[in-house]
């Protein structure tokens, strides 16, 4: 029985005696659910009643174990972080123009 592994987010775990390993991605106490992706990406909710009738080991994390979720939240992140320097060029450049605009001669060589 489960009782001494209480379901923690990020944690890995083996379920004895399915021989199947997951790890937790949410915890609801109130609902008292506990939301589980196994291996293959399945994604499964236990009430926590059944999370306490499974024959649980904690293990660590399974070698070769990619979660794109966090890859993908990396990429964004860098990427996100990359597009607002980009804007603040855009925007320091913007305002050089602006303190020019009213300043620019005509073919005559007057001011406007």
């Amino acid at each position: 029985m489960s009782r001494d592994n209480e379901p923690v987010k990020g944690q890995w775990y083996e379920n004895v005696e399915e021989e199947e390993t997951f790890r937790v991605l949410s915890v609801d106490e109130d609902a008292e659910i506990v939301e589980i992706e196994y291996l293959d990406g399945e994604i499964e909710e236990l009430d926590l009643e059944e999370w306490h009738e499974l024959d649980l080991e904690l293990i660590e994390e399974p070698e070769g174990w990619s979660d794109e979720d966090e890859d993908d939240e990396d990429w964004d992140e860098e990427e996100e972080e990359e597009e607002e320097d980009e804007d603040e060029d855009e925007d320091d450049d913007w305002d050089e123009d602006e303190d020019d605009a009213g300043d620019w001669e005509d073919d005559d060589g007057r001011e406007r």
